[in-house]
């Protein structure tokens, strides 16, 4: 028989556990996907643009605002390269008439900005839901767009 009895709790001197950094990992399955990878550098962004256009327009979502696409681009990659890494690399997939970007740093100590970044993205039209995380592997920044046409949204109320 045990001397602790069932049902207690910790013991006085049971020291907390720190937090984890761990976070679930990414997995994707049943979508076409495609992954792209760069030097982090000033060029990054309109490369990893141009190449995401071509990707998703193959993937048959002709209707996704390219412009919206090329904006998610730039401040995505942007914030990564800000991140000071070597590389950045930019996951792409679709569901439902939606395309995911995903970028990462792999650079654990990035982050400046991002209540900025997550703002400027919630602005473009396209963009459904945004987000960022950092974990063991560097920080992934990401945003869900709407590959349907939407209209834009003007100053002008009716």
């Amino acid at each position: 028989m045990s001397d602790v009895a069932e049902g207690t709790g910790p013991t006085p001197d049971a020291k907390p556990k720190p937090p984890s950094r761990e976070r679930a990992r990414l997995a994707v399955r049943n979508r076409q996907t495609a992954a792209l990878v760069y030097r982090s550098d000033e060029w990054a962004a309109n490369k990893a643009a141009g190449e995401a256009l071509a990707t998703v327009r193959g993937w048959g979502y002709g209707e996704l605002d390219a412009d919206d696409l090329d904006e998610v681009m730039r401040l995505l990659v942007g914030a990564v390269v800000a991140d000071g890494g070597k590389r950045v690399s930019v996951h792409l997939a679709d569901q439902d008439r939606s395309v995911l970007v995903l970028v990462l740093s792999h650079r654990v100590d990035g982050g400046r900005g991002e209540q900025q970044l997550l703002g400027d993205l919630a602005t473009v039209p396209s963009v459904h839901t945004c987000g960022s995380d950092i974990g063991e592997d560097g920080r992934r920044v990401w945003a869900l767009l709407e590959a349907h046409p939407r209209p834009r949204r003007t100053g002008r109320v009716a």
